[in-house]
């Protein structure tokens, strides 16, 4: 393995290209991200391979991946650069304002959370920043990585089933999932289904990744009981429309489900849980921006107190 020497000063911009080429896996597209001729953006690399003594890339036709060393730099490499930003910001809120950017994950179902009214308040107190949302496929999951990775500053995230390390979890709101038939069904009329008459039932479902998917996994484990899924849809409306078509049944959050609705709603007991929760790394400080719209998000939905008092 590759040792870093520590006392070699290496330049933020070098580190900044470093940062493009490991999250991208390509100097292709690291270069159009960044904005720099490819050819530029190699020799930035190669200066900082020979500034640190050793190899921090396996180029491959198809693929560019980290060596040994390479993973060492990209944890200190997030660290620096986040370091850095935070000074910047302290010196612009004092000429002006807080300024630069805030990336936000989000999942594609946040009825929960009033998302617009905080972004657009948030617009309001602070025009000098740029919000950048990135809604994910892989859903919570992909979400909380990419905040441990430091591409995202936050992300609103439903995890039931547990948090990787490397995170601070504010959980905000949570409701009840209620089983979805089609209104001719006759589950229809019931008053509540026990989720032992589910057993060996058809579904339709998200992707695994999705929060609302993984509560419903974990429910069903938990209770020794087993569903087949028919079919994986990212995109809740067409969940709503097989669901109605008598393709499969489904476990939804009410608020996600719009009126009139199109299906019947009805509790299982027990029941599966849709809690979303603000997820921010725990080992890097947030830019000043970062910081305002986590304060912002707190203040609007505090963390229940546990003790109910």
């Amino acid at each position: 393995m590759t040792v870093i020497n520590p006392e070699h000063e290496v330049e933020l911009r070098h580190l900044e290209h470093f940062l493009a080429v490991a999250e991208e896996g390509s100097f292709t597209r690291a270069a159009a991200r960044i904005h720099l001729v490819q050819s530029a953006l190699s020799v930035s690399i190669r200066s900082l391979e020979r500034e640190l003594g050793g190899r921090l890339f396996d180029r491959t036709t198809h693929r560019v991946e980290l060596t040994d060393a390479g993973q060492a730099l990209l944890v200190e490499a997030r660290r620096t650069l986040a370091a850095a930003d935070a000074a910047r910001d302290a010196v612009a809120a004092v000429h002006g304002g807080v300024r630069g950017s805030v990336r936000v994950g989000i999942m594609h179902s946040l009825a929960l959370i009033d998302l617009g009214n905080l972004l657009a308040r948030y617009n309001r107190e602070r025009p000098k920043v740029q919000i950048v949302p990135n809604a994910l496929q892989g859903g919570s999951v992909e979400l909380a990585r990419q905040v441990t990775e430091g591409r995202l500053d936050l992300a609103f995230v439903a995890l039931p089933d547990g948090y990787p390390p490397g995170l601070t979890v504010h959980p905000l709101a949570s409701e009840p999932m209620s089983l979805a038939c089609p209104p001719d069904h006759t589950f229809a009329s019931r008053r509540f289904i026990p989720l032992s008459e589910l057993d060996g039932a058809r579904f339709v479902d998200f992707p695994p990744g999705w929060g609302t998917r993984r509560s419903v996994d974990q429910l069903f484990l938990e209770s020794g009981l087993q569903r087949e899924i028919a079919v994986e849809v990212a995109d809740i409306p067409t969940v709503i429309d097989l669901v109605r078509a008598g393709f499969g049944f489904a476990f939804l959050s009410p608020s996600l489900v719009p009126e009139p609705r199109r299906v019947a709603l009805l509790p299982a007991q027990p029941g599966p849980v849709f809690a979303v929760s603000l997820i921010t790394p725990d080992d890097r400080p947030p830019s000043a921006a970062a910081r305002a719209l986590i304060d912002l998000v707190l203040a609007t939905y505090p963390i229940p107190d546990p003790s109910g008092s």
